[in-house]
């Protein structure tokens, strides 16, 4: 889409992040938790802005481990409703990756539900290749 800016957040996109809320993420942005990931070095955001208005996000982490090289995981996609289906979630992705290598990234990643035919058209659009390989997912409920 045309007419969008893109953008490595900072702590400077604290106000618009908030502004846009769960019309965007999932929920409202808290600003003491949103400060503390866009001043964390490993923690990454490439948002899309229409005007002054965030309409587009997607987050990630670059992790290390001793016998690897990093690997960003994608943490996140959204797209506020009213600008879905127009190429912003696979442009945001794209960033996202190339935003990686700039620190040192080999290789991305990133998880969707089965059902959620829209991100899996995103991300092989963006260049994914999908696994054939399918994961199990356990979740631990830590509180």
């Amino acid at each position: 889409m045309k007419d969008l800016e893109y953008k490595v957040a900072t702590a400077d996109d604290l106000q618009a992040m908030i502004l846009v809320g769960d019309s965007l993420f999932d929920n409202p942005v808290k600003p003491g938790i949103a400060r503390e990931f866009l001043e964390d070095p490993r923690h990454h955001m490439i948002l899309a802005y229409k005007d002054q208005g965030v309409v587009g996000m997607a987050s990630g982490l670059h992790y290390i481990h001793p016998d690897k090289d990093p690997v960003l995981f994608i943490g996140e996609v959204g797209v506020v409703d009213e600008y879905q289906n127009q190429g912003i979630g696979r442009e945001l992705v794209k960033r996202l990756c190339e935003h990686g290598k700039t620190f040192g990234c080999k290789e991305a990643w990133v998880a969707t539900e089965e059902s959620n035919l829209a991100a899996r058209k995103a991300y092989v659009a963006s260049g994914g290749i999908e696994d054939q390989d399918k994961i199990v997912l356990f979740e631990y409920q830590l509180t």
